[in-house]
């Protein structure tokens, strides 16, 4: 099990983890021995809650696939077991964020003084441009 919150946990056959070579710097042992994790979740298979789908799948990430399958690589490391920990926090953390439901806003509209201080600096700033006008004798 795979835990995300207190109260919210996937199963391990939700999570597909596949080693592969890691790419970058790393002498012979990157030719032999496959230490990079690329992490596949199908977010519309999932157990998580509508709402929380929903935000995962709108969030256009470019890890996202047209499928809704959520594709996250992890080669930070040199060992297995260091890149699939950080291939589950990352998912982890992926998760928590859309289970975040942020408030909606609610508009709101200047105040009275405010709106009566606006427009006494207008005429203010209006009688100071009519000031610098031609002199019209009389």
């Amino acid at each position: 099990m795979i835990t995300i919150t207190e109260d919210l946990a996937l199963a391990d056959h939700e999570v597909d983890l596949h080693f592969i070579r890691a790419s970058g710097a790393g002498g012979q042992n990157v030719n032999k021995v496959a230490t990079a994790v690329h992490l596949r979740f199908d977010i519309r298979a999932s157990s998580l809650p509508a709402a929380c789908k929903e935000r995962l799948l709108a969030h256009g990430d470019q890890r996202l696939t047209q499928d809704g399958i959520l594709v996250l690589k992890a080669q930070q490391y040199r060992t297995q077991e260091k890149n699939k920990e950080d291939a589950l926090v990352r998912l982890r953390q992926i998760i928590q964020a859309a289970l975040f439901t942020p408030m909606p806003r609610r508009p709101t509209r200047p105040g009275r003084a405010v709106h009566k201080k606006r427009l006494e600096m207008k005429k203010k700033r209006g009688a100071t441009k009519a000031l610098r006008g031609k002199v019209h004798e009389q």
